[in-house]
Parts: C-alpha cells; sequence; structure tokens
C-alpha cells in the first residue's frame, strides 16, 4: 500500500521552509493538530522517525532528509503534470515540434522563440532539421507540427496546410581548384556528369526521397546538412548547386567559382506548412509571428544572439 502521498510531502516540505508546525500549519491554512497527526501519521506508516523535536526549531532526521530530497522532484513533476493538463484543456499544446529545412539555421528562431517563452504557456517546443522531402514527410509522420521552409510542392493527399514565405535561385559552384572551374560556359551536362556531387541526404521516412541538381549516373557524397555541403564544396572535393544566398559571400571572396551551366534551375519556393486539421493555441502563435513580408530574408540571415 503506498505510503505517501503528495499531501503528506507537502506539509513535509512547509515544515522545513517555515522552521516549525505552527508556522506550516498557517501557510497551509490548517490547524496545527491536522500537520502533526500527517506527519505522525507518516512515521508510523513508514515505521521511520522524520523529525527531530528535541529544540525550538523542527528538523529533519537524515531519513526526513533524504525523503523531502526526493519528494521534492515529485512535487515538481506533479506540478508541472497538473499545469500541462490545465494548459491542454485551455487549448495549449504540451508540445510543439517545429522543422526546419536544413538551409535554413535554426538559430534563425531564436528572436521568435524568445518572444513565445516571454508568453509564459508553459508549450515545450522541439525544433529540428529535415531535408527535401523529410520536411513533408515530417508532417505526414506527425515527428513534426510546423514545418518552416518545405521546399517545392506538397505531397497529394496530405492534408496540410500550406503559406509561401519565398523563392531561392541555386546556382551551380566549383572551388577555383575543381577541374569544372577552367571548362568554357555554360556547362554541358556531360561535363557535370564525370565529376561528383555533393548533396544533403533527403530524410523522409514514408515519402519517397527528393533529389535536386543531381545528374543520373553522377557520382554522388550524401552529407547530413547544407553546411556540411558547403564546406565540402569550398574544398573542391565536389560540386553542386547552392542556394544564391549561401554562396554568394564565397564568390564574392574567391573561394567559389559560380559557372553558367545549359540546364539552369528555376527559381525554388519555399513554404510553411502544417496539418490543416491541427489548431492548438501554440502552432497558431507560431503562425501568426511568423507571418512576416521579409521572413524568408530573416531565416536565411539570423541576428547574432549572445
Amino acid at each position: 500500500m503506498l505510503r505517501l502521498s503528495l499531501d503528506a510531502l507537502t506539509v513535509l516540505d512547509t515544515i522545513d521552509r517555515q522552521g516549525s508546525f505552527a508556522a506550516a500549519a498557517e501557510v497551509l491554512h490548517r490547524v496545527p493538530s491536522a500537520i502533526t497527526y500527517i506527519v505522525q501519521k507518516l512515521e508510523q506508516d513508514m515505521d521511520v522517525k522524520l523529525f527531530d523535536r528535541s529544540g525550538h526549531r523542527a528538523r529533519l532526521t537524515p531519513a526526513g532528509q533524504e525523503l523531502l530530497r526526493e519528494g521534492r522532484h515529485l512535487l515538481r513533476a506533479a506540478g508541472e503534470l497538473e499545469s500541462r493538463v490545465k494548459r491542454v484543456a485551455t487549448g495549449w499544446e504540451t508540445e510543439l515540434s517545429i522543422a526546419m529545412d536544413t538551409i535554413f539555421p535554426s538559430t534563425a528562431l531564436l528572436p521568435i522563440l524568445a518572444d513565445f517563452y516571454a508568453q509564459g504557456s508553459g508549450t515545450r517546443i522541439r525544433i529540428t532539421h529535415e531535408v527535401l522531402g523529410g520536411t513533408w514527410d515530417s508532417l505526414l509522420t506527425r515527428r513534426s507540427d510546423l514545418v518552416v521552409g518545405a521546399p517545392g510542392d506538397a505531397p497529394a493527399g496530405g492534408g496540410f496546410s500550406t503559406r509561401t514565405i519565398g523563392s531561392l535561385d541555386f546556382v551551380f559552384c566549383v572551388a577555383p581548384n575543381h577541374p569544372l572551374a577552367e571548362l568554357p560556359e555554360p556547362l554541358q551536362p556531360q561535363d557535370i556528369l564525370w565529376h561528383r556531387s555533393v548533396a544533403v541526404a533527403d530524410t523522409s521516412r514514408s515519402l519517397p526521397p527528393r533529389s535536386s541538381g543531381i545528374l543520373s549516373g553522377q557520382e554522388i557524397l550524401h552529407v547530413p546538412d547544407m553546411r556540411t555541403k558547403l564546406t565540402i564544396q569550398l574544398s573542391g572535393l565536389a560540386c553542386g548547386y547552392l542556394a544564391r544566398e549561401l554562396a554568394e559571400p564565397y564568390v564574392r571572396e574567391g573561394r567559389l567559382i559560380h559557372k553558367q551551366v545549359v540546364d539552369q534551375r528555376l527559381p525554388h519556393p519555399f513554404h510553411l506548412a502544417w496539418r490543416a486539421s491541427d489548431s492548438g493555441n501554440a502552432l497558431q502563435w507560431w503562425l501568426k509571428r511568423l507571418d512576416q513580408p521579409d521572413l524568408m530574408q530573416k531565416l536565411l540571415h539570423p541576428p547574432v544572439m549572445l
């Protein structure tokens, strides 16, 4: 039979903080005899002495200290659980998972995240990175509730709501020491085919994986994120397409060369995406906060927060 109760732990905690049974009774709005009974009953049930009553101030015994030390974890957990239940009842999600396409740094959300926490809703936020079709797949499989920067078109029948946040141009880039750097422009597909391409691997689990800018039969080096892809291209180990915004600083420095190609890629649209059936308060807050005409630029060029 369970001998502990949250009420008994609350009484022990209050006695320890206030220094006496009488002071604890006043704080808890109970008569002193009720406080004494709860402690005595707990000591009897557990067959341990919890308080040393020999002095003027009630002091916990070593056993009482251990009980209260662990018991306070239970009190905090119970309080958090109660708060979460109340938030759910009032429409606030327990957790909101936000997935970002790897082309955008997750630090771009820090200013908005700070504003969200200032609301005091208590909703936990989880931020993850996905790649290409993996963004849509994360919504479909409920790994995420909101996607920031879902690329291209939504898969059919997914039940998604979307809002376009802008488009990005992609340019073919190589390092100055790459063999393609010296070839005349525009580069032909057969020129590119014989050279290794680097691509960020699609993170889809259920949907068919997508690829972009890869020629059939071309050797591919798969990497986990856009920053690694950029580093590989800067090293000259592989070639490939990069978002113009990401590549331009390195092109200006001479660390990358933008090469014209015959089959130039069209601008690629990116979206906010969420399940149409979801309507929680946290999701709605984020959708409203992300409704900014210059959102794409803020995502690409986040402020430095130290």
